[in-house]
């Protein structure tokens, strides 16, 4: 099974773009994060072949995720939830078989930290909720923390600076503890420091790869075995993010 997630920073503008990335991709599961649209003003096309089961939450031109199942996976459409921390579109939840796959995009928390903060808190404690009832988890998405300064450039390290926050990132160690989840561009690529997923779109950054990992699929520890890839697309799209891939089994 192969599942990716992308914050493609306005759906719309990068239509055409996603339509060519999935063509060539083509994932099983797919999540998508600041789609900025309502589920009336996403391109039509993206879902008209059939191929996908499509659950769009967002709003007009503000956040938004998204979740496509390809109809492989399920032979009649999943049953797809919002958790009741969610606020501002942030979060779509799909059940695909016994596993729960959620697209999140947690708040970057520059206006609202005690906000995004509680977001996490949310999270850590709905993770453990699955995790109580013997659900495994597939979680992918933006989380908006650079999980250890190995996760941020040298050169845009900083002490007190929303993302690499110590109480964000103990937030993000909880929801892996609480939830038994194995970060899988870790698993996969323990010593790996170069792997971002988010550049600011300015000074080049994208082109000389001084980024940060913020973008994670994260996994239940029974579906994190069968992970035997994990890529972080820099070349793709004109988001300031990249789509992140992991192949399971």
């Amino acid at each position: 099974m192969k599942v990716a997630t992308w914050n493609v920073n306005g759906i719309r503008a990068r239509a055409a773009q996603l339509r060519e990335w999935l063509e060539h991709e083509r994932p099983d599961v797919i999540c998508l994060q600041e789609i900025k649209a309502t589920p009336d003003q996403v391109p039509r096309d993206l879902c008209e072949l059939g191929e996908h089961w499509c659950f769009w939450h967002g709003a007009r031109a503000y956040s938004g995720v998204g979740l496509l199942v390809r109809r492989e996976l399920a032979e009649v459409r999943p049953e797809s939830a919002h958790p009741p921390f969610d606020h501002d579109c942030r979060i779509v939840v799909v059940e695909l078989g016994e596993v729960t796959a959620a697209s999140v995009y947690v708040p970057n928390g520059n206006r609202d930290l005690p906000g995004k903060l509680r977001f996490l808190e949310g999270m850590a404690t709905w993770a453990q909720e699955c995790r109580t009832a013997g659900r495994p988890l597939l979680i992918c998405g933006d989380l908006n923390v650079a999980r250890t300064d190995a996760d941020v450039h040298p050169k845009e390290r900083k002490a007190g600076i929303v993302g690499q926050l110590p109480e964000e990132r103990a937030l993000l160690e909880a929801l892996l503890a609480e939830g038994d989840l194995v970060d899988l561009c870790r698993a996969l690529h323990p010593e790996e420091d170069r792997l971002y997923t988010w550049w600011a779109p300015w000074r080049n950054l994208r082109q000389r790869n001084i980024g940060w990992r913020i973008d994670y699929v994260l996994a239940s520890a029974p579906l994190a075995a069968r992970a035997s890839s994990f890529a972080s697309q820099r070349e793709v799209g004109t988001s300031d993010h990249a789509p992140v891939v992991v192949v399971l089994g």
